[in-house]
């Protein structure tokens, strides 16, 4: 924490001083342009020429500060924006609390373990995990988060997050760029549905003519100024009209190229900078040098192409400003140009620009990994083999604070599959929740909550909270056996890792015990990896029938002092206590 204590304190005196600056500069604008409204008023009245030279200067110093005035500003907000982001982090792990978006969006009830192990909405892992501004950087974590990765994938991201981790400056530098002038998923579509639409052309008569017409009317109009008797004025006037009607030809043309959505340019300008970032960044792991290798097209920086495209943006929208518009288009046939510099950006780049945004998906999607790995300094990066061999030493889930968090190790690597029994609120579910979070973090190539863990990474598969669906017309036991029938299915096709939580609740006790049993049989005979929580004991002695793949765990309770107490540690064998009758008659139920 104490780092980000220390960016605060830094953070607010360089925003305070900023703060300073940009009141400075403001009033100097003030002074500099009535000082040279003044000077030129004075030359009006004096044709002195020093006047008009000093106002000249004033002038131009006005438009100077502008510009610095415009950099201060953005580096305040810059400033600012680092400040919310540190003291987001500060609060998160002084208290927990999570002010991060939670990816309500990406829940999926019929996802093989993301709905069961609360990967998304309120309090969830995403939001757990989450620094991405982008619109791509929250779809590309979420992706992540749903989909295992092969073992050379996950070690590439290991040597990519273990380099950004201890990086804090450029990651939030990252972070506070894209939260300076968000995107959204409209914002995206519209800009690549622009970037997948055939390129209109101009034909090479009309080009020459957006060249020749403003040429012939910038001259026409200069004779005018030196030979105001002559023609040259209507010659001027007829080519300046000729060009706004050369405008209004296009018209329908330039209103296909504007995107709908507002600030358009800024987006992109934030865009441009943060792809610069990555650009300008030297990076020591294969997978970030290689999506930097991607940030170049046809000998052009993708920061550079999409700064450029800000710009055009920018200037297309100007052809209804009623004021500058006409004297442009008039003179210039300004817009035609735009429009055809657009055209060339779309087909020298159009091709790319998706790749580019995913690009800063992915920094995003690692740096947030990253920075999970920079706030929990005791999780460990697990060994990932090919082999089977899977084992947690003193494993915890990662959205339980230490203080309150009680670890157990598990072993899978002599019996692949273990039967968990326990009395009502001795863990069994938080357990199996831990084991499944921790198997997908290691899937996707972040760290974990153990002192100690090898894993092969596999599919993941459970199913703990199904819930009737009113939609489909069918019950919660219709639903599980479905969610059952998945997994035995996906057994059939390789290694899998299954976490099963009470299974068949909506049947009666005997067809739940067998049922129960029949499916620990055939986890057994497919070589399942995970682990089945049930409350039936007579359930366990399926284990002596599968001595090399079954094993029982439980979680006990003691009554102390005609209280209840659970430890929470992982034990074998099969569980001895119960409480259910206890916690009924101290309630008075029974």
């Amino acid at each position: 924490m104490s780092i980000y204590q220390q960016n605060l304190e830094r953070l607010t005196q360089l925003s305070a001083r900023l703060s300073v600056s940009d009141r400075r500069i403001s009033l100097s604008r003030f002074l500099s342009i009535s000082a040279a409204a003044f000077l030129f008023y004075q030359y009006y009245q004096t044709s002195n020429i020093l006047f008009l030279l000093a106002g000249m200067i004033t002038a131009t110093s006005f438009f100077l500060l502008i510009r610095k005035h415009k950099s201060i500003r953005w580096e305040n907000e810059l400033a600012k924006a680092k400040i919310e982001i540190n003291q987001d982090e500060k609060d998160f792990l002084a208290s927990g609390k999570l002010d991060f978006d939670s990816g309500e969006e990406f829940i999926q009830h019929d996802h093989p373990y993301s709905y069961d192990l609360d990967f998304f909405g309120e309090n969830s892992l995403f939001q757990t995990l989450n620094r991405t501004a982008t619109t791509y950087g929250k779809q590309r974590l979420a992706k992540k988060l749903l989909h295992i990765q092969s073992k050379e994938e996950i070690l590439q991201i290991h040597e990519a997050v273990q380099e950004l981790t201890p990086n804090t400056e450029w990651r939030h530098q990252i972070l506070a760029l894209g939260k300076l002038k968000p995107d959204s998923h409209e914002s995206n579509k519209q800009l690549l549905d622009w970037a997948n639409r055939k390129p209109r052309k101009f034909n090479s008569v009309i080009r020459a003519l957006t060249f020749v017409l403003p040429a012939l009317t910038i001259g026409a109009l200069s004779l005018y100024f030196i030979y105001p008797e002559g023609i040259f004025g209507n010659i001027g006037g007829l080519l300046f009209l000729i060009n706004l009607a050369f405008l209004a030809s296009h018209m329908l043309w330039i209103k296909e190229e504007l995107i709908p959505t507002t600030k358009i340019e800024e987006i992109l300008k934030q865009h441009s900078f943060l792809l610069k970032e990555i650009e300008n960044q030297t990076f020591q792991s294969d997978k970030l040098k290689n999506l930097q290798f991607h940030l170049a097209s046809n000998h052009t920086k993708a920061s550079e192409a999409i700064h450029h495209l800000s710009l055009l943006f920018g200037r297309l929208e100007h052809v209804t400003n009623v004021f500058a518009s006409p004297l442009l288009n008039g003179t210039l046939q300004y817009h035609l140009h735009v429009l055809h510099a657009l055209s060339k950006w779309r087909s020298k780049h159009a091709t790319h620009l998706e790749g580019w945004l995913k690009v800063i998906g992915e920094f995003e999607a690692i740096s947030s990994l990253s920075n999970f790995s920079y706030n929990n300094p005791g999780f460990v990066f697990p060994t990932i083999n090919n082999e089977k061999r899977i084992q947690f030493e003193n494993l915890g889930h990662p959205l339980i604070s230490k203080d309150k968090s009680v670890t157990n190790s598990i072993d899978f690597n002599t019996q692949s599959f273990f039967i968990l029994t326990g009395s009502n609120m001795s863990g069994k579910s938080t357990f199996l929740r831990t084991v499944g979070v921790n198997m997908v973090l290691s899937g996707i190539g972040a760290p974990v909550y153990a002192e100690k863990a090898t894993v092969h990474p596999m599919p993941v598969f459970v199913s703990m909270r199904l819930s009737d669906s009113l939609t489909d017309s069918e019950s919660y036991f219709y639903a599980e056996v479905k969610r059952l029938k998945y997994i035995m299915e996906q057994l059939d096709n390789g290694d899998a890792f299954v976490l099963l939580d009470e299974i068949l609740r909506g049947t009666n006790s005997d067809d739940k015990r067998n049922g129960t049993i029949e499916v620990i049989r055939k986890m057994a005979e497919k070589n399942a990896f995970g682990g089945i929580a049930t409350h039936d004991l007579e359930v366990c002695n399926i284990t002596h029938d599968y001595s090399k793949t079954l094993t029982n765990k439980r979680f006990e309770v003691e009554i102390v002092n005609d209280e209840l107490v659970f430890d929470y540690k992982l034990r074998d064998g099969v569980c001895e206590n119960k409480s259910a009758s206890f916690i009924m008659k101290k309630m008075g139920v029974i």
